[in-house]
């Protein structure tokens, strides 16, 4: 790809995903009310759809406080890990053909290694607020995310197995004839109950539990530098569903319609279906989660592998 091609795509990605972020904040407030039979956001704007710019600009002019007690480089430094490393995974995700901005042979595991990046974005924020909230949800969210990415990465070997390659775009060519999600049914639920967790999302939103924690490692955070963290999560909603598009959907695969259009569909039904989580589930006791994890996820994941594997030799054989 040409430099100068490069550069345009990688601001138009920028351009494009961030203004989408905040808007999935409106179409997710939208969506809770419409199951959950309320009104959502109704007052600024046709169906409320200028909250997100009244919420943007509200954020943005709020005073950015830094608390006189905590360890002030890096908890400015925090937010902007998170925001920055979910960021950089979009760089792999081939959206369709020629639209990815590196269709790297090691896309699968620059993606693992960003999510793990991730992680000390909450952990540098809970242990710098220097307040015990906001450390115990650090803690909580390290223990979380690092459980849940074993479960996550032992859940797509399976995947590499079927495909022979980490490069994103060769293991969407190899779903032409039967999409992985079958063949490769329980990776498939395991890799969203690990991509809910690393994102944080309801029902494992523990870190951030309000009833226990006020707010978790984001306690003592506000204006743009909270602004960051909420970007974070919403960034990573879109990445796990394009991921699991692109891992076990086919990718852009599909008839009649343009490449593009097929990616984007099945990315929009899986936020449909995150935002669905949040309106259905309760929240989890955080010792229940890691227990499940540990217990049932890995056992599950590893068996899940070795079949996998068996079947490939076999049927080589």
């Amino acid at each position: 790809m040409p430099e100068l091609q490069l550069i345009l795509l990688i601001i138009a990605m920028v351009l494009i995903l961030l203004p989408t972020a905040a808007m999935l904040v409106w179409f997710e407030r939208r969506l809770l009310g419409f199951w959950q039979e309320r009104y959502g956001p109704n007052r600024v704007g046709p169906f409320g759809i200028l909250q997100s710019l009244a919420d943007l600009i509200k954020i943005l002019f709020k005073h950015d406080w830094i608390p006189p007690f905590a360890d002030k480089p890096v908890f400015v430094l925090a937010p902007m890990i998170g925001a920055l490393a979910v960021l950089m995974s979009f760089t792999v995700v081939p959206m369709s053909p020629g639209i990815v901005i590196s269709d790297s042979n090691i896309g699968l595991l620059f993606f693992l290694a960003m999510t793990s990046m991730a992680v000390y974005s909450v952990i540098l924020a809970g242990w710098s607020s220097n307040n015990k909230y906001a450390a115990l949800g650090g803690m909580r969210a390290a223990a979380q995310t690092i459980s849940y990415e074993v479960y996550m990465g032992v859940s797509l070997l399976g995947v590499v197995m079927l495909s022979g390659s980490f490069r994103l775009s060769d293991i969407v060519l190899a779903q032409q004839d039967m999409w992985f999600v079958i063949p490769q049914f329980i990776g498939f639920v395991i890799f969203i109950i690990a991509g809910i967790a690393e994102s944080h999302r309801l029902p494992f939103d523990l870190p951030e539990a309000e009833t226990e924690l006020t707010a978790g490692f984001h306690t003592e955070y506000s204006g743009i530098k909270f602004a960051l963290f909420f970007l974070g999560e919403y960034l990573g909603v879109m990445l796990i569903s394009m991921m699991v598009t692109t891992l076990f959907l086919g990718g852009w695969l599909g008839p009649w319609l343009p490449p593009i259009v097929w990616f984007l569909l099945k990315t929009f039904l899986l936020i449909c279906f995150f935002v669905l989580l949040r309106a259905a589930l309760p929240r989890p006791r955080f010792d229940q989660l890691l227990e499940f994890g540990w217990k049932w996820l890995l056992p599950i994941a590893l068996l899940n592998l070795i079949a996998t594997a068996a079947i490939k030799l076999w049927g080589g054989a």
